[in-house]
């Protein structure tokens, strides 16, 4: 349990990739603050799961990713509980799918705040006790959209070009403190975001539910598979370990192929 004694904050997972990241924490020791919306119920059942597995604790923090102080107050409360701050993942996402002329402004605005500002606020309160300890690990799930683009998803792909920026600027500046700052940017995987997406897709492409899976989902995936939320979180695992303790502003793809055309 190489995680034992360190705090891991990781915002959007009560469900997903992000709660996949969330359980193999514990797994490892860590005491794990978790974020998110849905079932009170749901969530308190995965913070006992969490709690028990790591042996240390478990925490569920209500902070609205779209509202700036209220991200600064997650991390601040997370060291206030626990005393420090180890590892941060930046998970919190939304996506909105139409054609940028029809584009709602408040969803542009809603898509930036939660992928991308959020991140900026989070990272931004966590260096300097990161810092003091002299070891931190920043990790922000991007996505293959990172790399390349897709039609009808202007915010999307812009919130996550921008995260790569951050994350590679933040990992120079924080390179001699021994904190690394990396991005995991898988391809689909399959999650409440993504299974959200394929209405929006049904009707702005006029496809099926297994058209839009298909032709368009795994359209661009090689392996014709999708990503797991595990495999996303082992390597984020990997990324706390001292082994990874040279790999910092990098990009890693988790994404069958998808970006390697």
């Amino acid at each position: 349990m190489f995680l034992k004694g360190k705090t891991a904050v990781v915002t959007g997972s009560t469900s997903g990739i992000g709660l996949a990241y969330a359980r193999a924490f514990a797994r490892e020791g860590a005491t794990v603050v978790i974020n998110g919306f849905g079932d009170e119920a749901a969530i308190e059942a995965a913070r006992a799961e969490l709690a028990g597995a790591s042996g240390a604790d478990a925490f569920y923090d209500p902070a609205d990713m779209a509202k700036g102080d209220e991200v600064v107050g997650l991390v601040e409360r997370a060291v206030e509980r626990t005393g420090r701050i180890d590892v941060l993942v930046n998970n919190a996402g939304v996506q909105h799918v139409s054609p940028i002329a029809d584009f709602p402004s408040e969803k542009w605005d809603a898509i930036i705040a939660i992928n991308l500002t959020s991140c900026f606020h989070t990272t931004r309160a966590a260096v300097p006790h990161m810092r003091i300890q002299g070891w931190g690990r920043i990790i922000s799930t991007a996505s293959a959209h990172s790399l390349v683009a897709s039609p009808n998803k202007s915010a999307y792909v812009a919130a996550k070009h921008g995260l790569i920026g951050l994350t590679k600027t933040v990992a120079l500046e924080t390179a001699k403190e021994g904190i690394t700052v990396n991005c995991i940017s898988p391809g689909y995987v399959w999650t409440p975001l993504v299974e959200n997406q394929i209405p929006d897709t049904m009707r702005t492409r006029g496809l099926t539910r297994e058209q839009v899976i298909d032709d368009v989902l795994l359209a661009a995936q090689p392996t014709k598979q999708f990503v797991t939320p595990e495999e996303v979180a082992e390597l984020a695992l990997f990324l706390c370990r001292d082994e990874a303790k040279s790999i910092t502003g990098a990009n890693l793809s988790v994404d069958g192929g998808w970006t390697a055309t």
